[in-house]
């Protein structure tokens, strides 16, 4: 079905900021970008979706391998014992050596849900686990080359845990899902600016403008939409 996107503020990223702005989508491209006034015109049978802050393109989470393969993230109902957050460094060495493939298993789509809720439609691999690579690609997120992660030492872990992480767990840092995270702007932070004829990759945030966006990081996304389909809503 062909959706119109539209908010306050678009950040095309490559080109100027359109005020009022919308996304026009018709499978898993976009046809049209501009103002709401000339894209709803140019579309006047399109299903329209009023969102709050700015469009801006999908993020790209550059530490995904260690993110997947080296934190754990926690099932809600484990949230009383290991709390909310991903575990790393020391916590994440003692909780592997006790966790079987099932364990495992959920944490990496634990973790890949809450990277949608960053505004987050691409992942910097390789993923050598094949468990991993599986997951990665049953969630819809778009794998590319390219990867960079924080250091690891040796040490033991469980044989459950994903071949990545054997032999190597990381000690230090904190794991933080947040693309804009540790200053990083923008254009520095999107797979590729919002263009006619592109995949349909983007996430809303709510925020008035790329300063505030840069300020407050990815946890301001209410929206993230994935080849055309909206895969995650604040609620």
């Amino acid at each position: 079905m062909l959706t119109v996107h539209a908010a306050p503020l678009v950040l095309p990223v490559g080109a100027a900021a359109v005020e009022r702005g919308a996304v026009a989508v018709d499978g898993d491209r976009i046809t049209a970008l501009g103002s709401y006034e000339a894209v709803a015109a140019a579309h006047p049978a399109a299903r329209v979706r009023q969102w709050p802050g700015a469009i801006a393109p999908g993020l790209r989470q550059r530490h995904a391998e260690w993110l997947l393969t080296r934190c754990y993230h926690p099932d809600p109902r484990e949230a009383d014992e290991l709390g909310a957050d991903p575990l790393s460094g020391e916590a994440f060495a003692r909780l592997a050596r006790e966790l079987d493939a099932t364990r495992w298993a959920g944490s990496v789509r634990r973790g890949l849900q809450q990277m949608l809720r960053y505004g987050t439609t691409h992942l910097t691999g390789p993923f050598r686990d094949p468990a991993v690579r599986t997951a990665v690609s049953r969630s819809g997120l778009v794998e590319v080359l390219g990867g960079v992660s924080p250091v690891g030492v040796p040490g033991g872990v469980s044989e459950n845990v994903p071949q990545s992480v054997s032999g190597s767990v990381s000690m230090g840092g904190a794991a933080d899902l947040d693309p804009l995270a540790g200053g990083r702007d923008l254009p520095g932070s999107v797979h590729a600016p919002l263009v006619t004829g592109a995949r349909a990759d983007f996430a809303v945030f709510d925020v008035p403008d790329e300063a505030a966006l840069v300020a407050a990081g990815a946890g301001s996304c209410v929206v993230t939409v994935l080849g055309g389909r909206l895969v995650y809503r604040r609620r």
